[in-house]
Order: structure tokens, then sequence, then C-alpha cells
């Protein structure tokens, strides 16, 4: 049989196309998502590593001014010299980035007059020179890029001093930054963002797709029941259908005429209505559609009412019916009594084989000529129906098999119990089943008694959790 899984559909047999185009729909489900998730946390992450680096080039430019802005405020004129006393013994030209100082020449350029305690970079003085001299001219702090002697790129920044005679500029303090400046820690940010990248991605995609398996779940849901009703509809209608068709020949053939042959006929007609009453009822309350309508019901005169509809076979009846009112839906409790009563005359016979009774519970119709007569007890007390035959019994462990699909002993399909146990579960109640004292079984169908339910009026029925 198959059944659905918590998180998605479960494994099903491939070739049907409606189940090929439902998987490549869900696979197609996880890939968007999974696309989707993964644009969106590349974009994220873009961002960050966008956003890191220009910090770290703004926090080196920031230190770079801080340090070339003291040594330029260190720097000053006596006696029309220039003094640099101060510059070596203090911290803004001890570490990196590493300073420079410069002064103008009167041909224009500009010559290096000191440099700090640590020389991480060789940079040519014409790149030197080219800095000092673009602050010099604008009168303002001048950011460069160039390289050193090696190839290696280099940052400059250049800030202006002023002669503190004749308030002109005189040269300028530049600092030689590092590229490479926070590349470790800039490194390990990005490899960080890749793995959680795709840790995200394939958590996306695990989840894409038991979220789209289980968005999926009513389609799976709606396709196996349509599946089943058919299945059902195929193996219930099968030998009426044959009967029907055996009597038509038969009397084709027969030379007495076909009245012979109309009641088997109208018999197979008969229960071709049933099954086809039981099925629509079924797929109703399979795919919640049908809702139960608990209204005030007299269950004794319904049940009474039922008994009186049973054909005429040679059966013996006894109903005890005290006076019950229930809430409950009228069709569906008529459905379910109806088919206990149906499964207790075709295999509850006191003379019957052995195989008759309901170890071949659910067979499609009685044969003309089937040997014994069904011995049936109905007994209305509260909400409770109870039918009771004489047939070999049941142990109550087996009530499970009985009710499932196609599994019932001796070839039975166990769609007529499995019916009245969905009922049930629809009015909150139950199905069982006992031994009856003196040989048989009894089938007990108890629906929720009235003080259990909090209001009357339309209610969705419980999907109930397996067949």
């Amino acid at each position: 049989m198959i059944r659905t899984g918590g998180s998605g559909p479960a494994r099903r047999p491939s070739g049907n196309p409606a189940r090929d185009r439902l998987r490549r729909l869900q696979l197609r489900l996880t890939a968007a998502y999974t696309l989707i998730t993964l644009a969106g946390v590349s974009c994220l992450a873009w961002l960050v590593i966008r956003t890191d680096d220009r910090s770290r080039e703004a926090a080196e430019y920031d230190e770079m001014r801080r340090r070339a802005s003291v040594a330029a405020s260190l720097v000053y004129y006596e006696d029309d010299r220039i003094r640099l006393d101060g510059l070596a013994d203090d911290e803004a030209t001890a570490g990196t980035p590493q300073i420079l100082v410069l002064e103008g020449r009167p041909g224009g350029g500009a010559a290096v007059v000191f440099r700090g305690g640590v020389q991480q970079f060789d940079v040519p003085a014409t790149a030197l020179a080219r800095a000092a001299g673009a602050a010099m001219r604008g009168e303002e702090t001048v950011r460069e890029e160039a390289r050193d002697r090696t190839g290696g790129p280099v940052r400059l920044l250049a800030v202006p001093f002023w002669h503190d005679a004749t308030d002109e500029v005189a040269g300028a303090a530049v600092a030689v930054g590092d590229p490479a400046y926070g590349a470790a820690e800039h490194r390990s940010l990005v490899l960080s963002l890749v793995v959680g990248c795709a840790a995200l991605t394939a958590l996306a995609a695990l989840t894409g797709h038991v979220l789209s398996g289980r968005s999926l779940r009513p389609a799976w849901q709606a396709l196996e029941q349509q599946e089943r009703l058919l299945a059902d509809a195929a193996h219930e209608l099968r030998t009426p259908v044959a009967v029907m068709r055996g009597s038509v020949e038969l009397a084709e053939r027969g030379s007495g005429g076909a009245d012979a042959y109309l009641p088997g006929i109208r018999r197979a007609a008969d229960r071709m209505g049933h099954v086809v009453e039981n099925l629509l009822t079924r797929g109703r309350l399979e795919a919640a559609v049908e809702t139960v309508r608990a209204e005030p019901l007299r269950l004794d005169q319904l049940v009474e009412e039922v008994c009186a509809e049973l054909p005429e076979g040679g059966h013996r009846l006894e109903l005890r019916a005290a006076e019950s009112v229930v809430e409950a839906d009228a069709a569906l409790v008529r459905v379910a009594v109806r088919n206990l009563l149906d499964n207790a005359v075709r295999h509850g016979r006191t003379g019957g084989e052995p195989g008759m009774a309901l170890g071949r519970a659910e067979r499609h119709a009685a044969e003309p000529g089937e040997p014994g007569r069904a011995d049936l007890l109905v007994t209305v007390d509260g909400p409770e129906v109870s039918v009771a035959d004489r047939g070999p019994g049941v142990e109550p462990g087996r009530l499970p098999e009985l009710i499932e699909r196609f599994r019932s002993p001796g070839g039975g399909t166990g769609i007529g119990l499995s019916l009245v146990h969905r009922v049930a579960l629809a009015h909150r109640g139950a199905l069982t089943v006992r031994a009856r004292p003196g040989g048989g079984a009894v089938f007990v169908l108890r629906l929720a008694p009235p003080r259990s339910r909090r209001r009357a009026g339309a209610e969705r029925v419980n999907r109930p959790t397996g067949d």
C-alpha cells in the first residue's frame, strides 16, 4: 500500500506520468529555492567583503594621516633653518606607516631631510618628491598610489607644512602605507563567508526539498486517493458486472426465457449500486470534502429502517433497539450500518463452509445456492450499534487486518469494513469486534455520545491516519 511520509512523499513505484511530473515539480521548486538563496547570500557576502575592504583602506589612510600630521606639526624653522629634533623621539615616526620629511628646493623639487625609524618600503625618491610636490602646490593633503623599488604597490599620503617666518609652504611629511594592511583578517573573513554561504546554500537546498515535499503533499494525497478510488471501483465492480454478463449470456442461450435470470441480474445491479455508494462516500471522506452534518438523530429508528431494507434470503434477524438519540450525520451512519449488516449476512452464515465466514470478509457478491443462512442480532444501546452473527468469529487483534484494503484474509477487499471504520472516526467514535457467546462475532459501531460534543452543526472530517 502506498503511504505518505512526514516530510514529503514516500517512495513510490516509477512509471506513472503523474507521479513523475510531481517529482519533477518538487525538484524544480527545490532548485528555485536553492538558487534564490544562493543569489541572496552571494550578494550579501559581496557587500560584506566590499565594505570590509573599504574599511581596511580607510583605517590605513587614517593612521597614515595621523602620523604625517603629527610629523608635519613637529617641523619648525629657526634662523631660517629647518629643525627636526622633535621627530626622532616621537612615536609617530617610530612605527609603521613609515614617515619621511621632504623640504622644498628653490628649483621646485623636494629632497628627503628625515626618515623614520622603520624603513618598511624602499620607495624611489621621484615618487616621494611627486607626492610632496602635489601637497605643496595644492596646500592640502594628497593621496597617491605608487610602487617601491621591488615593484610592489605602496600607498603615499603627503601633508604640507609651512615656514614659520614667511608662512609659505616649505615642504611635506609623507607617510608610506602598506596595501596589504589587514589582509590576513580580510582573507579570513572571505573564507568564513564562502564556507558560510556554502553551508547556507546546502541547508537551503535541504529545506527547500522538505518544504516543497510538504507543499506537494496534498497533490500526492489527491493522486493516491484517485488511484485508490479507481482500484476500489475496478476491484468491487468486477464481480457484479461478471454476474450480470453471465446471466445475460445464459438467458440468450437458454430456451426457458429470461425471467429465470432476472432476480440474479437485479441482485447484481443492487450490489453494484451499493458498491458505487460506498466508493463515493469513501472518496469524500478521504478527500475531506464531506462534512459531518451533526444533527440530533434517532439512532434506533435509523437502524430499524436499514434492517427493513435487508433483502429477503431466509435470514433470521432479531432487532433489540432501545430509544437512542445521538448527534451524527444520518447519511454516513446509514451507510455504515448497511455495510455491517451486509458483511454479517454474507460472512456470518450458520451452515456455510468455514471459508465463507468472516475469514473471507468483503467478498463481492454471494453466488446463488450458497449454503446456510445468517442468524443476526442487531442491538442499539445508546450511541452504539452492534451486529452479531453466528459465523466462526474473529479475533479482536485481527480487526486492523480486516479493515485494510485488499488485505482481508480469504481474498476479501476490506473496503466495506474500512468505510465503517472511517465513518466511526469521522464521528469521533470507533469500530471494534468481540466474540459472541455461543460462537460468532459481534461488530460494534460506537459514535461519540451527545454530551461529549460541545456544539452541533457542521464539522470537518478528521482525516484518518491510515487505511
